[in-house]
């Protein structure tokens, strides 16, 4: 089965599809009024969200639901990765098997096209306008070591306990004496009150963050990082499991032959697809199509899934399963009004045609 795959992993940032790049082709007597031009072929663009999670155990664990109520406290330290959205998008990438050249009849009203950076047609006698861009990427630095303990909120007395268990209950006895210190500020019982609003707002929050850095010794604290990896994989015909890459809850995403993972399959199917022709007739076709080159996309249904459950489902287009057509080169020879055409570039088929 001739399919195309590329592993790519893209850590710590968030996945976007650039702006389309275009540019500007003209017709004219240097270039024998033709400009040339390749038509896409579907590449399938699987993008998978990962989160890391890294956990750290308090040092009190075991007395968190003794003094604080909390039933499942993090009792060890791990790190496991979970499995999250997973996307597709569909990419046109230049077809070099369907490379044409439109040729423009010389007299032609100032005959262009615009082509995107690697020559897909974006239009024919018109301006394009890309699709509005997505955001900025925005990077995420590796977090730094996980800390469950920082003995700069320790008071004096739980330096001094001698025991993990008298720390405990120290700490929770410190923990208590917060959350009364911050309702009698805000019930206004406080014997010392802040002057006013803004350093009382500040206050509040070093007494949250008090609390919750002496309560982290009894749960713990998890961390989240989010990663990203793509897969591109073109398809030339259905698929039926082809193992996309494997996934661990131990070490993320690893590669489609490492069995310290379980696989993420795609399954590829056609809905609508142009009949095959025998040799004979797809070379008759060939040579009678002539002006303005075109794709007509076949459709397929994608499911991507994991352990039988379905991680994505939807249908796409797929140009390897369609047709081409050409556009006859009488329709752009009218001096006066000429007809203009609209493209869809990541398939190479037709989105409008209007004078």
């Amino acid at each position: 089965m001739k399919n195309l795959i590329l592993f790519m992993s893209l850590l710590f940032s968030l996945p976007v599809v650039p702006q389309t790049k275009v540019v500007k082709k003209v017709a004219s007597k240097s270039n024998n009024f033709g400009i040339t031009y390749s038509l896409p072929k579907t590449s399938l663009l699987v993008n998978a969200e990962v989160i890391k999670n890294t956990c750290k155990a308090g040092p009190y664990y075991r007395y968190a639901e003794k003094y604080l109520g909390v039933k499942n406290p993090i009792e060890e330290d791990k790190v496991y990765y979970e499995l999250e959205n997973v996307t597709l998008i569909n990419k046109g990438i230049p077809d070099t098997e369907q490379t044409y050249i439109v040729e423009f009849k010389p007299g032609t009203a100032a005959p262009y096209a615009c082509l995107t950076e690697d020559g897909m047609l974006c239009t024919i006698n018109a301006e394009y306008t890309p699709p509005a861009s997505e955001p900025e990427n925005v990077q995420k630095g590796k977090a730094g070591p996980v800390k469950a303990t920082d003995i700069s909120i320790f008071s004096e007395e739980l330096l001094m306990a001698g025991s993990i268990a008298k720390q405990a209950e120290v700490a929770a006895k410190q923990i208590y004496r917060i959350r009364e210190s911050r309702m009698n500020i805000l019930t206004g019982e406080a014997e010392n009150l802040p002057p006013d609003g803004q350093a009382m707002q500040l206050v509040i929050q070093q007494l949250e963050e008090q609390e919750k850095a002496l309560t982290n010794l009894f749960t713990g604290i998890c961390t989240k990082e989010t990663d990203y990896y793509d897969v591109s994989i073109t398809p030339y015909d259905n698929l039926d499991k082809e193992v996309l890459f494997r996934f661990s809850d131990k070490l993320g995403i690893v590669a489609a032959d490492d069995l310290g993972g379980t696989p993420v399959y795609m399954n590829l199917k056609a809905t609508e697809k142009a009949p095959v022709l025998d040799p004979k007739e797809a070379e008759k076709k060939e040579k009678s199509m002539k002006g303005i080159i075109y794709n007509i996309p076949g459709k397929a249904v994608v499911d991507i899934a994991m352990n039988k459950k379905t991680l994505f489902k939807g249908e796409v287009q797929i140009i390897q399963f369609g047709s081409r057509e050409g556009l006859a080169p009488v329709m752009f020879e009218d001096k006066k009004a000429p007809i203009k055409v609209f493209f869809y570039p990541e398939t190479g088929s037709i989105k409008q045609i209007m004078q």
